[in-house]
């Protein structure tokens, strides 16, 4: 696990977030129209009958695209969760303080200055820092 993977699971949390909300928003967007047509029985006794019907404004192009965006968010959305799933995986092999370095820092964006104040750091930003550039170039 590097550096870079744990700047790219923030990316993958808002990313996977972003794409959740516009699969809302796009089926939001479909609009949905009912009537009610009135009829009879084709047989005897002819009586007079009502039917609810419903269905979308969109056209048979319109469904089709959305139905191809949807599924290409959903592959998005499938990449963005195996990232940030095997970051999390990733996270409980690591030892306690090292999580609570990695959350602080990549997980919550605090500066080094407020991670070293959280983990009473008596060495400061600095310490804090090379411990986690020494960990990550071990492992």
């Amino acid at each position: 696990m590097d550096k870079k993977i744990l700047e790219d699971y923030i990316d993958a949390c808002e990313y996977a977030r972003e794409i959740r909300e516009e699969i809302a928003r796009m089926k939001q967007k479909r609009r949905i129209v009912q009537d009610k047509v009135y009829g009879s029985n084709p047989d005897w006794p002819y009586e007079a009958r009502s039917f609810q019907v419903s269905g979308t404004t969109d056209t048979p192009e319109d469904a089709s695209l959305l139905a191809r965006k949807e599924a290409l968010l959903a592959r998005k959305l499938q990449e963005a969760e195996e990232l940030k799933l095997g970051v999390e995986e990733w996270m409980e092999t690591i030892p306690f303080r090292m999580q609570r370095i990695v959350r602080y820092r990549f997980f919550n964006r605090l500066s080094w200055e407020e991670t070293a104040t959280l983990m009473k750091c008596k060495g400061g930003e600095e310490s804090i820092r090379k411990e986690f550039q020494r960990f990550i170039q071990k492992n």
